[in-house]
């Protein structure tokens, strides 16, 4: 079935919300490889000293790093994705590991519910309905959840109004 030119079907807002990486791989790399670096030259003298222990030990420092950071950008691949339309709010929530959780609501019957400090900025973002909250963007930081938070609140102020259809007075239609 084809959706173009349907108002109803046609997006008002979509967002992909993925958890934020300071460095990327390749700065990863050049860091493990300066520690490891430093961890050969602090580890010289005890190996010339005869504790050569020391040497394996400051070894499993760097093994521990590269594992510390694997593990982080593996979480990295966890994303939530955003969608309003006139008829309907979709919320898909993906896990690091590809397990996806789908929930879906009535633009018009979802309400959206933020925690504000004072200090700190938005801290929580989340679309509540038929007494069912779910939260929206946890990984963001303050100032993208209030991004996002006003950009969805937008988005469901257009959807309430409905489905926008244009007439084609030209051809008396």
């Amino acid at each position: 079935m084809d959706n173009r030119g349907d108002p109803a079907a046609d997006r008002i807002y979509t967002t992909r919300l993925t958890p934020y990486r300071s460095m990327t791989p390749r700065a990863i790399r050049r860091f493990i490889i300066g520690f490891c670096c430093l961890n050969l030259v602090l580890s010289t003298p005890f190996f010339i000293m005869g504790a050569w222990p020391v040497v394996g030990f400051m070894g499993l420092d760097v093994l521990a790093l590269y594992i510390a950071f694997k593990i982080n950008f593996r979480s990295a691949d966890a994303y939530e994705t955003v969608e309003v339309t006139a008829l309907e709010l979709v919320l898909a929530k993906v896990t690091a590991r590809g397990q996806r959780e789908v929930w879906r609501f009535n633009p018009a019957w979802v309400r959206l519910e933020q925690d504000i400090d004072d200090e700190f900025g938005t801290e929580r973002v989340a679309l509540v309905s038929r007494g069912q909250s779910i939260e929206v963007g946890a990984f963001l930081g303050p100032e993208q959840k209030a991004a996002l938070a006003r950009d969805l609140v937008r988005a469901l102020a257009d959807a309430r109004r409905g489905p926008r259809f244009e007439q084609d007075y030209r051809s008396g239609v």
